[in-house]
């Protein structure tokens, strides 16, 4: 008898746990299995007949150089972008951990993801365009040293964008960087450290010895989110620059943006084929490696 009300209840259970996700569920399933799918066979379709032709697309794609230098700036851009964030989270976040008034900064640190995108924009163009504060600033720093004249550097139209569009998405991913470090750093539990120091240890070797074996998790968070906010960066080049920006900036999303006002639909769901199916090989390799070190 106590077997079977404890199979019932495991019953019971197992269909609330099932009701619970149902809505979920049927979200995804509606609004990205299905379109996938629908994305994956039209990959294999011309756009304007539908006719089927192989994996034609795939190879206009792999033959396209614009496609090439998109892909190129965006592995730079998400090979450069994600180390900096994610030690300069780290740098901003152990510090603020020791402070009583963590939550306000925390709170400073936030407000650029509460800031439109158009605005943050607005201030961009006005300090790196040619006749902007940047240019007029350093102009007149030349100009009280005498080491130089008028500078009139166009750093949204050249090798430049490239820095500008990192500092861009450095400036505004810190906040969550750091609010994840934080988690990290204070769910540490404070005996572990303080046996340390009674055991003799530094200040560096309980960072090096405690801190950072026990933030594996948080890392392991900001990375992958990290690396998929790195693929969002195109309003701020797309608003700064436009749909053909410097070439240095010129992004997938960029790419993407043309073929579709082109109606090049047939391209455009072969290329979202291959970011799609790169980006879950990405995460399932980082999750290998992580279960692998923790095993």
């Amino acid at each position: 008898m106590k077997e079977f009300r404890t199979y019932k209840r495991s019953v019971r259970e197992r269909r609330a746990f099932l009701r619970f996700l149902a809505f979920s569920l049927s979200g995804v399933l509606l609004f990205v299995i299905l379109p996938f799918f629908d994305v994956f066979g039209r990959s294999f379709t011309t756009a304007v007949t539908g006719r089927f032709n192989g994996i034609q697309n795939y190879k206009t794609i792999f033959n396209n150089q614009a496609f090439l230098l998109a892909v190129k700036n965006t592995l730079r851009f998400t090979g450069v972008c994600i180390p900096l964030l994610t030690i300069t989270g780290l740098l901003i976040a152990v510090p603020l951990s020791r402070r009583k008034d963590a939550g306000v900064i925390k709170s400073l640190y936030l407000f650029p993801l509460a800031m439109p995108t158009a605005t943050v924009v607005i201030v961009w163009k006005l300090f790196f365009y040619k006749q902007g504060f940047l240019n007029l600033y350093l102009s007149r720093l030349g100009e009280w040293t005498g080491l130089w004249g008028e500078v009139h550097t166009d750093y949204l139209g050249g090798g430049a964008a490239f820095w500008v569009l990192v500092f861009s998405y450095i400036w505004k991913n810190t906040g969550y960087t750091v609010v994840l470090w934080l988690a990290g750093i204070l769910g540490i539990p404070n005996a572990l450290l303080e046996a340390a120091k009674v055991d003799g240890a530094t200040g560096p070797q309980c960072f090096f010895r405690i801190v950072l074996p026990n933030l594996k998790g948080s890392l392991y968070t900001i990375v992958i989110l990290s690396f998929l906010n790195s693929f969002k960066i195109y309003r701020e080049a797309y608003l700064v620059a436009g749909a053909y920006p410097a070439k240095d900036i010129y992004l997938l999303q960029h790419l993407f943006n043309n073929w579709f006002v082109n109606m090049e639909f047939d391209k455009m769901a072969a290329a979202a084929i291959c970011v799609g199916g790169f980006l879950f090989l990405v995460i399932m390799l980082l999750q290998y490696f992580w279960d692998k070190k923790e095993g």
